[in-house]
């Protein structure tokens, strides 16, 4: 009992002694660390995808806890976020229309502050009700300002490129230049994996890369850098391509050797390599070639295999060389860098006939108005030599938290030009003369470009942001010209009044400099939660264009001797400037978006004319509305209806308050000091839906134009007399010239519609692709001569309609029908029944185009074009041409990346290249040199190699929308 009670009484004293004893540092070892508390709440995300490795677009997503019902839906990049969530553990389920229902229960760190769940892969539900597949991804689905395709719809053939597979696509229109169409409008810049490719250069980027490691393909708006940041979009977007690759074919190599020789000296030899690894990405393109433009070309292309050959209908021959390197890569995980060089070298030979008409009243010595036509035919014959250096570079680096981003994006270019025209001209009518005209001419052009752009992010709330962008532009030009002109005068017999001699030597100096700010700023007004996205966008902006430019003129004597002529002569400078401020209002909804605000725009062009001595100034105000609108019923149907207002300066030929004699004393130029700029009003509706059971496209472009206080020239004709007294009879011959006054004056009631529509129907699994392609245009423009107001309209009606038939892996086969009207009006009477002042140009062009795959594997091809134009309206050509090319080809090696092909172009030796052009006060027709019949050998080589999916840390890299890789 005792030695019970002596161990108590020890036990109750250590534990006091212990309890005195203060907190130490160390701690016994073995002992765990202390766990940090639990967050109070946490952002949980993820993405969603099928089973092919795309995005699920609008998937409902919930997330259950003891504490937390949540509920939202996977973006437009299949991505979903629950931003304040209580609970670590937790049930997610995922469902969408056509997939099996997913559901997992999570057990996650609580004391993690972000949580980026795996991605959840939805298993397809297919259902076959009679003969209709219901498929939760659509083949074809709209975004904001996207149109995607998934590339896995569409089949092509091994070894295709991207040419191929984008002519299978609705809406797309491919050239066998490399331009392409979508809906109806250019596009004009190429990316991969959301970064420019190659400079953005479209034609290198469809025709090298391979169709088979394209996931999808992406048509977008592109507003611009800070748009793309900030979304808070001004004036009218452009059209980029964006191509994604495939997952397990974004590591390799493409290589591709193509040597072609022909007869005509034609020649084609070309080398492209293309290195891929995740964001990294290094193009080689080599090429010299030899060609023969304005050989047919039906606007559809025909990829792989091309027969057709064209320079977006540039006649004569080209000679060209060019060379591409481009280097891109994310060299950690807040910067990006992207550079490339191209040096392009090209010489140029056209041989050219046109006729055509000039009306005109002209005021007679008498003071009274009168009528008069010209009726002109001219040859000329015209060598360009040319060659440029471009070097574009890209830096972009955000801060690990996203708040601060920045991007500087400096361009140089130095162009060189040297050009040769030799032509003849004939006159008659009123004006009866002909011309011998001789003119070289030499330009050199330096441009440099720099672009930045700042954001900064608030990190309580991210979609409040400030960002601002500041581009400065500077471009040179020199000009070095010489001018050899023989004019004969005759009378109205034809017979030679007077002949003049010109010998004139011009140089022209100008600078251009551009420096412009944009300021934005983005103020959210709803929660992050909100079901209903609100916000005030208020942007400030400046732009200033300066001008500076000396251009003197002289004449030079039989011994060579220049002497200046001051009235040919002038030095000046000028600006225009625009301030504007715009504040609006941005709501975005489940189904909708609209911003609406006003705008407010003031203009100031002022000049200085040194050799005049002159002064000028003039300052315009204006106030506009802001209007955005856009509705999706669903991720296939899309109504957007945008307006947009902009002011367009005049030049300083055009304000300057004294005469211009310097570009031609015939022609001198009479500016207005009180000339305010124009200013177009437009108004774009844009409406899109797939239906993707039946596997139906439908869209719809409308663009309506109103163009306020209109900057339009009045030409004023006045006759001038040439009398010469024949010496021996003293009898007088009189001739007359014209000397044409250009003045300008702003006139309201321009006005034009513009639509454009694709109707696309696939069937049998896209064997057989029906897709018809139209496009109207209505131009109305005041015009004036001779101080009289006239008037201009003019419409072209154009409808395309181009099957693509592969009943089997044997045949395709590809008819085209196409019927064009082009009619302009012209008001200006006339009273020569040769010339009327309204045209009606009508072409049909039919065309057949296939291939025959032969052989048991398919490695001999037969191809043909048969194509047969039908022109009226147009006189003194050949205008009904038949145009036959063809070729044969065989693949070898065991994956048919080796290809001998024999071409054949124009058979029949009947293409010709006819150009029509009107102006306000007249026509022109235009037929260039084609010596379009010749044969060609080629030999082509494709390799590839991809070695799988980009990985980080043993796991796959997580991708955004646009395919470009998420380097943590």
């Amino acid at each position: 009992m005792k030695k019970l009670f002596f161990m108590a009484a020890m036990l109750l004293l250590s534990c006091q002694l212990f309890a005195q004893i203060p907190n130490r540092p160390t701690r016994p070892a073995g002992t765990p660390a202390a766990l940090p508390p639990p967050m109070a709440t946490r952002e949980v995300s993820g993405i969603v995808k099928d089973g092919t490795g795309q995005t699920v677009i609008g998937a409902n997503i919930l997330l259950v806890s003891k504490t937390d019902t949540l509920r939202t839906a996977t973006n437009q990049d299949g991505i979903f976020v629950f931003k304040i969530v209580k609970q670590a553990t937790f049930v997610v389920t995922a469902t969408s229309l056509g997939y099996t229902p997913y559901t997992k229960r999570y057990l996650m760190n609580d004391a993690t502050k972000r949580i980026v769940l795996d991605p959840i892969e939805l298993k397809d539900n297919t259902k076959e009700l009679s003969t209709v597949n219901i498929n939760g991804t659509p083949s074809i689905t709209y975004k904001t300002d996207t149109v995607e395709y998934r590339a896995s719809d569409y089949k092509v053939r091994e070894n295709s490129t991207v040419d191929e597979l984008l002519k299978h696509m609705e809406g797309f229109e491919v050239g066998s230049d490399g331009s392409v169409t979508h809906q109806g409008q250019a596009v004009t810049k190429a990316r991969l994996n959301g970064r420019d490719y190659s400079g953005g250069n479209i034609a290198q980027a469809i025709q090298n890369l391979p169709a088979d490691i394209v996931e999808k393909i992406q048509v977008f708006d592109d507003y611009g850098d800070q748009a793309a940041r900030t979304g808070v979009k001004d004036g009218d977007p452009t059209k980029v391509l964006n191509i994604t690759t495939l997952a397990n074919k974004s590591v390799g190599n493409v290589g591709r050797a193509t040597a072609t020789e022909g007869t005509q000296d034609v020649y084609n030899d070309q080398l492209f390599y293309n290195r891929i690894n995740a964001n990294q990405v290094i193009t080689f393109n080599g090429s010299v070639n030899s060609s023969l433009n304005g050989v047919y070309n039906n606007g559809v292309g025909s990829g792989q295999g091309s027969i057709t050959n064209s320079n977006n209908g540039t006649a004569g021959t080209l000679q060209r060389a060019n060379v591409n390197a481009s280097y891109r890569d994310q060299i950690s995980s807040t910067t990006q860098i992207n550079g490339s060089y191209t040096y392009s070298k090209t010489h140029n030979f056209v041989i050219s006939n046109s006729n055509g008409a000039q009306f005109n009243t002209i005021t007679l010595p008498s003071k009274r108005d009168s009528s008069v036509t010209t009726i002109d035919t001219l040859s000329s014959v015209a060598r360009n030599n040319s060659y440029s250096h471009n070097f574009t570079f890209d830096y972009e680096w955000q801060q690990k938290d996203t708040t601060n981003y920045i991007r500087i994006r400096p361009n140089y270019s130095y162009t060189d030009n040297g050009s040769t025209t030799s032509s003849t001209g004939n006159y008659v009518g009123y004006q009866n003369q002909a011309t011998i005209n001789q003119q070289t001419s030499t330009t050199t052009s330096p441009t440099y470009n720099v672009v930045t752009t700042y954001q900064h992010l608030w990190k309580k709330d991210r979609r409040q942001n400030i960002s601002i962008q500041y581009t400065y532009n500077n471009v040179g030009s020199n000009i070095l010209s010489t001018t050899n002109e023989h004019i004969i005068y005759r009378n109205a017999l034809s017979v030679p009044v007077q002949d003049s001699l010109v010998n004139r030597v011009t140089t022209n100096h100008q600078t251009t400099t551009t420096n412009n700010v944009v300021l934005q700023y983005v103020q959210p007004l709803s929660g992050i939660r909100a079901a209903t996205q609100q916000y005030l966008e208020f942007q400030e902006q400046y732009n200033n264009n300066s001008y500076n430019v000396t251009k003197i003129q002289s004449n030079v004597s039989a011994a060579g001797i220049q002497t200046p002529v001051d009235s040919l002569s002038n030095i000046y400078k000028y600006s225009f400037s625009q301030g504007n401020f715009a504040a609006q209002y941005h709501r975005t909804g489940a189904k909708s978006q609209l911003t609406i605000g006003v705008r407010a725009l003031v203009t100031d062009l002022s000049g200085n004319n040194i050799t005049k001595n002159t002064v000028t100034n003039r300052t315009d105000f204006y106030v506009l509305p802001v209007f955005r609108y856009q509705y999706q019923w669903t991720r296939t149907e899309q109504l957007t209806v945008n307006y947009n207002g902009r002011a367009s300066e005049p030049s300083f030929a055009q304000i300057q308050p004294v005469p211009d004699y310097s570009n031609n004393p015939q022609n001198p130029i009479f500016g207005n000091p009180n000339l305010k700029p124009a200013f177009n009003h437009a108004i774009t509706t844009r409406f899109q839906d797939y239906i993707a059971n039946s596997k139906f496209n439908f869209s719809l472009n409308s663009t309506t134009s109103y163009i306020q206080d209109q900057i339009v020239s009045n030409d004023i004709l006045l006759q001038q007399r040439i009398i010469k007294k024949d010496p021996k009879t003293a009898k007088l011959d009189t001739a007359y010239n014209i000397i044409d006054q250009t003045h300008y004056l702003n006139a309201s009631g321009g006005f034009s519609q513009s639509m454009t529509y694709n109707l696309a129907k696939q069937l049998n699994d896209r064997a057989y692709n029906l897709e018809l392609n139209g496009t109207a245009t209505y131009n109305y423009a005041p015009i004036y001569n001779n101080s009289i107001e006239y008037h201009q309209t003019s419409w072209l009606i154009n409808e395309r309609f181009g099957p693509r038939i592969n009943p089997n892996t044997s045949i395709e086969v590809n008819p085209f029908v196409s019927y064009q009207i082009i009619r302009s009006f012209n008001s200006i009477p006339t009273q020569n029944p040769l010339a009327p002042t309204s045209s009606d140009i009508r072409t049909t062009i039919l065309d057949l185009q296939g291939r025959f795959f032969l052989g048991s594997e398919r490695r001999f091809t037969f191809q043909y074009d048969l194509s047969k134009n039908y022109v009226s309206g147009i006189t003194g050509f050949n205008s009904h041409p038949f145009v036959t090319n063809a070729y044969v080809e065989y693949e070898f090696f065991k994956r048919k990346n080796g290809i001998v092909r024999l071409s054949a172009y124009d058979i029949f030796k009947q293409n010709v290249f006819l150009n029509h052009t009107t102006s306000a006060t007249g026509y022109t027709n235009t037929q260039s040199n084609t010596v379009s019949r010749y044969f060609t050998a080629s030999l082509i080589l494709n390799l590839q190699k991809f070695s799988g999916t980009p990985n980080r840390n043993g796991n796959p890299m997580r991708r955004r929308g646009d395919g470009s890789f998420i380097v943590d």
